[in-house]
């Protein structure tokens, strides 16, 4: 689309909507309107029923699909070529605060994830790309902002290599 440089000024706001239900279980099913249903549950070790991820790991997934999303935008604004990234995710909580000690985040302590890049570019160029990536992701920016320790490791992988 084609905006004229005086209207960018002004806030470009997206509504994005879902609905959601839980039976009084530790489930609960996410209805995202133009998707199948998603259900977030706990582990049955934790009382749960293992009916898919916890939220908190489903917020790691989101994390690394915003940065995936992200870095393809600004890899081709960026002219940089590259054939896929691979994650490896992690995270560290004190459950503590989720148990309800209250001077005890609930939410991540640390967030780790190395991220390997298939290209041929230069890691200087990766890391232009990878410097506008984490400045623009959403959810990489909820992350830090709540204070969050959070080590991304971008590696430049050949894509021979990958073979």
């Amino acid at each position: 689309s084609v905006i004229d440089e005086k209207d960018f000024q002004k806030p470009i706001i997206r509504r994005k909507a879902l609905s959601a239900s839980n039976d009084s279980s530790l489930a609960t099913i996410i209805d995202f309107g133009e998707f199948e249903p998603f259900i977030y549950d706990e582990p049955e070790i934790h009382g749960g029923g293992g009916k898919g991820p916890t939220p908190l790991t489903g917020v790691l997934a989101a994390l690394c699909a915003c940065e995936s999303v992200t870095f393809s935008r600004t890899a081709k604004e960026m002219a940089f070529d590259y054939s896929g990234i691979k994650y490896q995710a992690a995270f560290t909580i004190d459950i503590r605060g989720r148990l309800g000690v209250r001077d005890v985040v609930p939410h991540f302590q640390t967030v780790k994830i190395e991220a390997r890049v298939s290209t041929e570019e230069t890691a200087s160029d990766l890391a232009k790309v990878v410097e506008e990536t984490e400045a623009r992701c959403p959810v990489f920016n909820l992350i830090k902002d709540a204070g969050v320790r959070i080590n991304i490791v971008w590696i430049r992988q050949s894509e021979e290599t990958e073979q």
